[in-house]
């Protein structure tokens, strides 16, 4: 089975695994799981931040980085493709009591510019535009990169008009290895990040929000109120250790993996509008008059898994489990694809 469905799908390696049931764990509510302090100082000395808290997922860690930016009545700027709106079951509104202002971007992401012309004016009857939402990579944007050179204007005019900035990096480590950009680098750039272990890292479970040691202090206290104080969970911990130190740069891999797979989609009489390919994702459209069923079903016959993202759009995301032979047949069985009418 040639599995494309997401980078979600991975488990962890026999390394991973020996890592995991090594680990040294302790009650993490009380504070005392010792794998769980190491990764969350680890990953905040990385990107030059004071503090980060592990969570159950990255849904979790945007939710409270949202409802800590915030109050009730405010508004959060993000572009209408971004994870927190899409994706997150109207979160914002449902935790924080904020409105949502969706800006039509690029591929996912958008501009100093546009931001600018967003923040709403203090009138009493018009939200208060609070907080800045960035995705990194963007998901439903193709796996889009944001570069420094294009977050820096956004971050500038953040600091000028009040507002807080926060990065959905569930993806983040996919755009560095491909920018050369350090985290350190990204680290300054942001009031709060949050960080998935779980997606091309590798790790089973775990998110991290890193911000200062004030905001995570307190954000320490709404993950309890949302569920997400873990116990022994040290041996997550110890997964997401492990990926940082061994499953970065084979992201690079992937990458690669998506071109040969966009590749064989641009020679497919099927297939149109791929967006342009920068990470581990690739989005396209299936030509009229058939539809994403049409060729998911075509791909499955042999036995390659992919997801529909709308009646024409499909989506492929090459990972940690998807192997070099395993993308060879994929390209193969693409070029073989026939839909009848």
């Amino acid at each position: 089975m040639i599995n494309l469905l997401s980078d979600t799908l991975t488990k962890p390696t026999a390394p991973m695994l020996k890592a995991m049931m090594a680990a040294e764990v302790g009650d993490d509510v009380f504070g005392e799981d010792p794998s769980i302090n190491r990764l969350e100082r680890t990953v905040a000395e990385r990107f030059g931040m004071e503090s980060a808290l592990f969570c159950p997922s990255g849904t979790m860690t945007n939710q409270i980085a949202i409802k800590m930016h915030t109050r009730p009545l405010d508004e959060v700027i993000c572009d209408v493709n971004s994870h927190v709106y899409q994706y997150e079951v109207g979160g914002y509104a449902y935790h924080s009591g904020v409105g949502i202002q969706l800006l039509e971007g690029c591929y996912g992401k958008i501009t100093a510019a546009q931001v600018a012309a967003a923040i709403r004016p203090d009138f009493a009857w018009l939200p208060k535009t609070r907080l800045v939402v960035l995705e990194n990579t963007c998901n439903r944007g193709g796996g889009s990169i944001y570069s420094l050179p294009e977050i820096q204007p956004i971050t500038a005019l953040t600091r000028e008009r009040g507002l807080a900035l926060h990065l959905d990096g569930a993806r983040l480590f996919n755009a560095l290895v491909e920018t050369g950009e350090s985290p350190e680098q990204w680290g300054q750039h942001f009031d709060s990040i949050s960080l998935c272990l779980s997606k091309g890292l590798g790790a089973p479970v775990g998110s991290l929000l890193i911000g200062n040691a004030s905001f995570i202090h307190e954000a320490r206290r709404v993950r309890k109120a949302m569920g997400g104080g873990m116990r022994q969970a040290g041996y997550l911990a110890a997964a997401g250790l492990y990926a940082l130190d061994h499953h970065i740069e084979r992201l690079k891999e992937d990458h690669e993996h998506a071109r040969l797979l966009e590749a064989a989609l641009r020679e497919s009489q099927y297939v149109e509008n791929i967006r342009p390919v920068a990470s581990n994702i690739i989005l396209y459209d299936i030509k009229a008059p058939y539809q994403a069923a049409d060729f998911l079903q075509e791909l499955r016959k042999s036995n390659v898994i992919a997801t529909g993202f709308g009646p024409s759009t499909i989506r492929f995301v090459t990972h940690l489990d998807v192997t070099r032979q395993m993308i060879d047949s994929a390209v193969e069985i693409i070029k073989t694809v026939r839909l009848s009418n």
